[in-house]
Formats: structure tokens, C-alpha cells, sequence
């Protein structure tokens, strides 16, 4: 766990972030409908921690990242990284950004170009940045593939010759490459058998160690989540509706919606089965253009309560510091 001495360093102030997309226009260019794909979140993220977001697909967390990552521009809001607003950055100072964060992408098969080499895919950011001498970049290559704990012999192999894991692993050290301080996570194991990932998931706690990296992990997961997080956000359909310490979210969730997630964690153990408490939600996820008038859980709430349909309810903040947009409490 994170010292407490490191909660007031924050390297990401994220406030009010918004980013909507508009549907096909009706006459005189008014839009016939708006997908709220991530409506109005805040957060901070501190230094060296692991912060993750889950949620079901189509709640937001990818395009949260993406946002954070200026690879697409939000709607409206603000993102402070190292007290510098980066929705304002351009030229230089956006290159010198996307230096200090980077991203590792869900699917190693095909986010590295399989008419490269290792060494060319590896020597790509330093040749962009004109950051070393050639001499230093291969030094600076060999350095990070075996980082990542792979040979260096693997250098002028093509990505195909390679299995996911190791692909992986390549796509880990290319993010690694211009000693990034921030590195966005999105679904890096996902992708992967269940033993791989467990040896990728250790191997991104070495570097964080090592590195004094800070992490935003992006995950449907919980297992992986609650293996590798610090605090956790809890998105749906583009909401926030709970965050928390790694521990007030797996052993004391609040949020209907995150007692559910949880709950369908499976069991390794079938004898274990009988003890946990089932969460069953009922009905499909709503659609993102037509989310409910109320709390956006309430068509699969269990709990829900006459004022849920009609309100959306605030964000408290518990004794605790837990924070839950729920009307229960």
C-alpha cells in the first residue's frame, strides 16, 4: 500500500470530464441523439500508486483513458497532469507530454507493426524524441528488452514469431522507453491466458517498483484489479458510482452496482461456493443514448427506491473517505 505521506502528491487532477458523441443530424444540423460516453467524472490519481477503472463494457473506462491520453479530445472538463493543464498543450510542450505518458494497449497482436523488427518497433520513440545518439539507442534497446525479461537475441525477430505474452512484453518495454512518469493501462491482460497474465501482472509491479511508475489500470477484471490496485473507480454508463481504497471496495462495497460486479467473481474453490452472497441483476444494460431519466442503475437496481427513477443522486463522501453516488446513503 501507498505511504501516507505520498496523498497529497498528485501527478492527475481530472475534473469534470466529459466526452459525448453526436448521433446523425436532423434538419437544420440539430443532432437526433447524443451517447454520454463519459459524463462529467472527477478524480486524482497520486504519485507511484496503482488507480484503477472497472465497470461493464460500454461504461466509459476506455474512453476515459483515451481522453487522459489526449488521443482524443474531450467534450468539456479539465485534466491537470503535474499541475499543468494538458487540454492546452500544443506542438512542443503536447510532445513533451506524451513522453511522460504513455499507454500499454489491450491487444498485443495488433498493436505492434508486423512489418517491423523488435529493434525497429523498440528504437521508434527515441528516433521521434531525438532524445540519443544512435550508439545510445541500441544501448538504450538492449537495456529495455531485457527489462521486460525478454533476450536480447529476440531484438531482429518480427512480432509474429512471438507469442502473446512476449508480444506483450514488447509493447510493456516500448512504453517504458522514454522513462514515462504515467502509464495508462488499457485491458493489458485481457487478451492473455489466465498464466500469462499473472506473469504480466508481476512483471508491471517489478517496473512500478523499480521505476517509481504511476499506473491508471483499466479493467473488466476484478481478480486482476483487486491484485494489483492501490484505489479502485467503479464507472457505469459513463458515471462514477463508487471509489475507493483497494480494501473498502472488495471487503466493503457500498454501491449496489459494485456488490453485483463482485459477486460475480468466479470461485476457485466450488466448496467456497455456498458462502458467498449472490448479487443478481436483472434486465440488460440500458442503452448509452437513452440512459435512465434518475440514477442510471435503476432499471436493474434490486434496491431501488421511488426517488431513483427521477433524480440522479450526488456523490458522498463517507467518514471513511469512500466516495458513492447512491441514494441509500
Amino acid at each position: 500500500m501507498l505511504e501516507q505521506g505520498l496523498k497529497n502528491d498528485i501527478i492527475l487532477d481530472v475534473r469534470g470530464l466529459k466526452k459525448y458523441y453526436e448521433g446523425e443530424k436532423l434538419l437544420f444540423g440539430k443532432s437526433k441523439s447524443v451517447v454520454k460516453a463519459v459524463d462529467n467524472i472527477s478524480f486524482q490519481v497520486q504519485r507511484g500508486e496503482t488507480f484503477s477503472i472497472v465497470g461493464e463494457s460500454g461504461c466509459g473506462k476506455s474512453t476515459t483513458g483515451m481522453c487522459l491520453l489526449r488521443l482524443i479530445d474531450p467534450t468539456s472538463g479539465e485534466i491537470y497532469f503535474n499541475r499543468e493543464d494538458a487540454l492546452t498543450l500544443k506542438n512542443k510542450e503536447l510532445k513533451g507530454f506524451r513522453k511522460d505518458i504513455q499507454v500499454i494497449f489491450q491487444d498485443p497482436y495488433s498493436s505492434l507493426n508486423p512489418k517491423h523488427t523488435v529493434r525497429s518497433i523498440l528504437r521508434e520513440p527515441y528516433l521521434i524524441h531525438k532524445t540519443f545518439s544512435n550508439t545510445e539507442i541500441d544501448d538504450q534497446v538492449h537495456r529495455l528488452i531485457e527489462l521486460v525479461g525478454l533476450d536480447s537475441s529476440y531484438l531482429d525477430r518480427y512480432p509474429h514469431e512471438f507469442s502473446g505474452g512476449q508480444r506483450q512484453r514488447i509493447g510493456i518495454a516500448r512504453a517504458l522507453a522514454l522513462n514515462p512518469q504515467l502509464i495508462v493501462c488499457d485491458e493489458p491482460v485481457s487478451a492473455l491466458d489466465v498464466s500469462i497474465q499473472a506473469q504480466i501482472i508481476n512483471l508491471l509491479k517489478e517496473l512500478q517498483q523499480q521505476l517509481n511508475l504511476t499506473y491508471i489500470f483499466i479493467s473488466h477484471d476484478l481478480s486482476v484489479v483487486e491484485h494489483i490496485s492501490n484505489r479502485v473507480v467503479v464507472m457505469y454508463l459513463g458515471k462514477i458510482v463508487e471509489m475507493g481504497t483497494r480494501d473498502q471496495i472488495f471487503n466493503d462495497p457500498k454501491h449496489p452496482y459494485t456488490q453485483a460486479l463482485l459477486a460475480s467473481i468466479p470461485i476457485a474453490n466450488p466448496e467456497h461456493a455456498e458462502k458467498k452472497q449472490r448479487v443478481i441483476i436483472k434486465g440488460d444494460l440500458p442503452s448509452p443514448k437513452n440512459p435512465p431519466k434518475g440514477c442510471h442503475f435503476y432499471s436493474r437496481c434490486p434496491v431501488k427506491m421511488e426517488q431513483c427513477k427521477d433524480v440522479y443522486p450526488e456523490v458522498k463522501i463517507l467518514p471513511n473517505q469512500q466516495q458513492i453516488a447512491c441514494h441509500l446513503y
